[in-house]
């Protein structure tokens, strides 16, 4: 299979990719033409079908397997195809994991360090409270399989399950460097805060902006879900749920960035700090992985890090 991320300007390619989008669109001209979104495990490719009336463009959908044939161009610097052909392929013959990018780390073995920390939390509401999310067996399955986002970061496969367990360790490594943080608090917080993203993002294939998400967000989601379960654990601290309820509200940092208030407790401090960090190391990390080894070509600006950005050059000896 020849994946995306190694498709160069100048190939022709015939294979078979997921329509992730497709859109009828006007030139300036006024002639229609399809802009599509393909996607295979190691990415998406920006792809135009300028004749969609030619003989060798086949009736198929958003979500649809399609072959297709084109030419790789570069616009703007980034790969582009030139459709030539396609063709709607039956979900049944092509392996769904060739398509959906997952990520690298094993995710039960993450999910069960992630779940350990239920263990290390002394206060018995707020362990109560972790062990009725994460002992869930449904809740557990769509955790596992959930994407962190939709673009920015972690937005495959497991995504939602490596940043938690990220931020997490992070928050751990935390509090043992500042001992006045709270770390039940602290962890129980880390481990809630993109619980949201469940009903914010819709699964796989589609992995986009539900009515919910689109309404409330993540961060309103995931507080009115913990305010839930709060709610049927009987003796549950008032404060304690007002402290962790404001963990989550604030995990974003600042207003412009969509959080309801800003951290007003060191622990909600913490939890922005480690939740940006590993945003934003996974967005660099991402946004490297098809710049060759060895090359410091400006990759121009990253809106996420605020930052025309590049690869790290070799130290010579």
């Amino acid at each position: 299979m020849k994946y995306i991320e190694t498709l160069r300007e100048g190939e022709r390619v015939s294979e078979v990719y997921l329509c992730k989008q497709k859109q009828t669109c006007l030139t300036k001209a006024g002639k229609p033409y399809d802009s599509l979104i393909l996607q295979d495990k190691t990415g998406m490719l920006d792809a135009k079908i300028w004749d969609v009336n030619s003989g060798g463009i086949e009736e198929f959908d958003a979500l649809d397997y399609v072959y297709v044939m084109g030419d790789i161009t570069s616009f703007q610097g980034k790969p582009q195809m030139n459709v030539k052909r396609v063709k709607r392929v039956e979900e049944g013959s092509v392996n769904p994991s060739d398509y959906l990018p997952v990520s690298e780390k094993d995710i039960p073995q993450m999910y069960g360090q992630l779940t350990a920390y239920i263990g290390q939390i002394k206060s018995p509401h707020l362990k109560q409270l972790a062990e009725s999310f994460f002992d869930d067996e449904e809740f557990a399955k769509r955790f596992q399989s959930h994407s962190a986002a939709k673009m920015v970061h972690h937005g495959f496969v497991g995504g939602l399950v490596e940043h938690t367990l990220n931020v997490t360790q992070t928050c751990d490594f935390f509090c043992r460097q500042y001992p006045m943080l709270n770390r039940d608090l602290l962890l129980a917080a880390a481990m809630f805060h993109d619980i949201g993203k469940l009903r914010e993002l819709s699964d796989f294939p589609q992995n986009d902006y539900t009515d919910d998400g689109q309404l409330m967000g993540h961060i309103v989601i995931g507080a009115m879900e913990v305010e839930r379960h709060i709610e049927a654990i009987s003796g549950f601290p008032e404060q304690t749920a007002s402290e962790l309820i404001h963990c989550i509200l604030s995990h974003h940092g600042e207003l412009e960035y969509g959080s309801p208030k800003k951290p007003a407790l060191i622990e909600a401090v913490a939890l922005s700090f480690a939740d940006n960090a590993d945003a934003k190391l996974e967005t660099m990390k991402e946004a490297l992985a098809a710049v060759p080894e060895g090359s410091t070509e400006w990759l121009g600006y990253n809106r996420f890090v605020e930052s025309n950005i590049r690869r790290t050059g070799k130290i010579k000896d």
